[in-house]
């Protein structure tokens, strides 16, 4: 999926801010994910990510069925084996 055929919705942009992400790092999930699962209707995309020399999972998730996607909220965590299955 292109970044340019997503929005991103306001609560995403609070929890960028809220969170410490940058769009930059979700742009890089978005485009390049290490994995993609279903989760209440919703797709995760999902990539390790090196922050500040500590590894954490960013997880982005997307309502697909909007026309055009939307980027509905964003979170980082250092609990990688719990949502990371490869």
């Amino acid at each position: 999926m292109s970044i340019k055929q997503i929005k991103y919705s306001r609560h995403l942009i609070e929890q960028i801010h809220r969170r410490g992400i940058t769009m930059s790092e979700i742009e890089d999930v978005l485009n390049n994910p290490q994995q993609k699962v279903t989760e209440d209707g919703l797709t995760v995309y999902q990539k390790i990510l090196n922050i500040h020399e500590k590894l954490y999972l960013l997880r982005v998730f997307v309502n697909k069925l909007k026309q055009p996607p939307v980027a509905v909220t964003v979170y980082k965590t250092s609990q990688i084996n719990k949502y990371l299955h490869l």
